[in-house]
């Protein structure tokens, strides 16, 4: 049973990243590994020299890392228990200390880079938080480091306003399992029910921080497919067309604390 969202003041705002922070983007899955497992074998893209029996190779290598890494979403819908690429690529059978290995992942990364742009909201929204006395804290259910990811922040020219980041990949659980929340709460270090959490879908994002007396705030703008929907009852606190609506969502809930607080 979801926990009632309690009246109390904000807090800090914490947000989800893919299709939050970033534009939702359909995005070829089966192409991330075969571009990796092509740099694995060595085959240049788009080389007209290449045998089909080393290209076989190679898609049948990215065959089998899709495949752990799908095992590895699936339990995390079902049993929330996390993964991490580093540990997806040895249940495939990659020797990561295959001299190649490096180069496989700058271009797995390569191909990630267009899909990974930063919202140009997300900066004045998060200075608006900021203005505000509000925390700004990320938590994202996701394979990579949090080395990577700060990357992409510091790239973006946002990284300087997060307070605190908690990334499913260096704990032992996934959203919407309420540990992910109150980890995320402690690394903002706020109380759950002055926390609010964004995010794109219902069932790790709406219900999720909702167990734990968290807002939740619904970005409904994500195409999210249906194999990773799972079915929940659960009502956003908010919603959000584009992010710089959350201003407004938090003023009033700034507003109906204080006139709480009143009496």
């Amino acid at each position: 049973m979801t926990a009632p969202t309690p009246v109390s003041s904000v807090a800090a705002v914490i947000f989800d990243w893919g299709g939050t922070l970033t534009p939702w983007h359909d995005v070829d899955l089966p192409e991330q590994w075969r571009v990796f497992a092509r740099e694995v074998h060595g085959i240049p893209v788009d080389s007209p020299e290449v045998s089909e029996v080393d290209l076989e190779r190679a898609h049948e290598l990215a065959e089998t890392i899709l495949a752990a890494e799908s095992d590895a979403w699936k339990r995390g819908r079902e049993d929330h228990s996390s993964a991490s690429i580093e540990q997806i690529l040895d249940a495939a059978g990659v020797d990561a200390e295959d001299d190649r290995h490096h180069l496989a992942l700058a271009a797995y990364q390569g191909f990630w880079e267009p899909h990974t742009h930063t919202d140009p909201q997300v900066r004045p929204l998060w200075e608006g938080l900021r203005e505000r006395g509000i925390r700004v804290g990320v938590l994202s259910n996701t394979i990579w480091s949090r080395e990577y990811h700060r990357e992409i922040f510091a790239r973006d020219g946002v990284l300087d306003l997060i307070d605190g980041d908690v990334y499913s990949s260096e704990i032992h659980c996934v959203k919407p399992h309420p540990d992910a929340f109150r980890l995320a709460c402690e690394a903002v270090g706020v109380a759950p029910r002055e926390a609010v959490y964004v995010g794109d879908r219902i069932f790790e994002d709406v219900h999720g921080p909702q167990q734990i007396g968290m807002r939740a705030i619904w970005v409904p703008h994500s195409d999210i497919p249906a194999a990773q929907r799972v079915e929940v009852t659960a009502e956003p606190d908010a919603r959000a067309q584009e992010l710089l609506d959350i201003l407004d969502i938090v003023d009033r809930w700034l507003d109906e604390g204080r006139a709480d607080a009143d009496g």
